[in-house]
């Protein structure tokens, strides 16, 4: 079976992510393959909208597959990230910007790489099993794939807690925090796409739409604007109160976990793009960052610790937050031009 089956159904261009053994964690062939169906989808009459969806129970999709990215590191090829981060950046991209409406169906995980498919869409529906984050400083990454600029545009510094500490997001949150629209139960979800396929009209979305759950972060709010508006991660950490609260208590001990440098630039790149809040400044920003890790951050750490060893023990360049020089975020966040990509242009 293909990695992503790629139809034509009725008014719509359907997209099934098709590995839900490895919970449709994102390959580089996928990406091309998605990004080629929505070119061509772009300017074909017969395609009113575009349907994205992941197979099985578990996952719209749990992330990129690194697995490839961790080895070609271990053997110095820095360039196989770079060439792989700048298409999947691209594909986000065009997501984003996309002429026809997207309508994407966020059941279960969706997690990293799979925020950059289906959080960035123009309709974005979620149920009871949905969650969504955006884990990458637990492996050494910062939030990327355009996650900065969903993190950016979160109400009061939502972003900053969320990217730091990776956590999940139910239904209810994911709406609040810009990540998602519109609660649907699952079981109407085929009823659904059916509608979609038969008539090429978003507006039957409308028609089946419920209130969204609670969100845990709009009771958090004032605490979290609170103890997150600090200018750097040191600010942060500094900052963090001795009687901690609900909010506190429940994401600090994943940050404590979380590798300090990835942490510190994230909490750089948030912010840069807060103050210029377009996809091709999070890309931008998230690119240089990530075209360096491999060779000189903690991801190969990060990944040998939780998908490799499995040993939860990864050894950070950082003992804690406060540890990090301004030099060396500078270091891993500073422009690459001439080198910065077209997010805009195939390869």
């Amino acid at each position: 079976m293909p990695e992503v089956i790629i139809t034509k159904e009725g008014y719509a261009g359907r997209i099934t992510l098709n590995r839900p053994k490895a919970l449709n964690a994102l390959t580089w062939d996928m990406c091309l393959a998605i990004e080629a169906a929505l070119q061509a989808w772009e300017t074909d009459a017969d395609v009113a909208l575009v349907i994205i969806e992941g197979a099985g129970d578990r996952a719209f999709c749990s992330g990129g597959d690194i697995a490839e990215m961790y080895a070609s590191g271990l053997r110095g090829d820095f360039d196989y990230g770079r060439r792989f981060w700048r298409d999947e950046y691209r594909l986000n991209a065009k997501i984003y910007a996309y002429a026809k409406p997207v309508v994407t169906f966020l059941h279960g995980f969706t997690m990293g790489g799979g925020v950059g498919v289906g959080c960035h869409a123009s309709h974005r529906i979620v149920c009871s099993n949905s969650q969504i984050a955006l884990p990458e400083c637990t492996i050494g990454l910062v939030p990327d794939v355009g996650g900065s600029l969903l993190l950016a545009r979160a109400p009061g510094h939502c972003g900053e807690f969320l990217g730091l500490s990776g956590d999940r997001m139910n239904a209810g949150d994911a709406i609040y925090a810009g990540f998602a629209d519109t609660f649907i139960p699952h079981d109407q979800w085929g009823a659904l796409k059916h509608a979609l396929i038969a008539s090429g009209d978003v507006t039957s979305i409308n028609a089946v739409a419920h209130p969204p759950p609670q969100s845990r972060l709009a009771g958090w709010r004032d605490k979290i604007d609170r103890y997150f508006s600090g200018e750097t991660l040191a600010a942060i950490y500094q900052g963090m109160p001795t009687d901690q609260g609900p909010a506190v208590a429940h994401v600090l001990p994943k940050m404590e976990r979380n590798a300090p440098l990835a942490m510190a630039c994230a909490t750089k790149i948030i912010q840069h793009v807060r103050s210029n809040p377009t996809i091709d400044t999070a890309l931008n920003h998230e690119y240089r960052f990530t075209s360096r890790c491999v060779e000189q951050g903690d991801f190969i750490e990060g990944i040998r610790a939780a998908i490799v060893d499995r040993d939860r023990t990864p050894k950070w360049q950082h003992e804690n937050w406060a540890d990090v020089p301004a030099s060396e975020i500078l270091r891993m966040t500073s422009p690459l031009e001439p080198d910065a990509p077209n997010w805009k242009e195939s390869t």
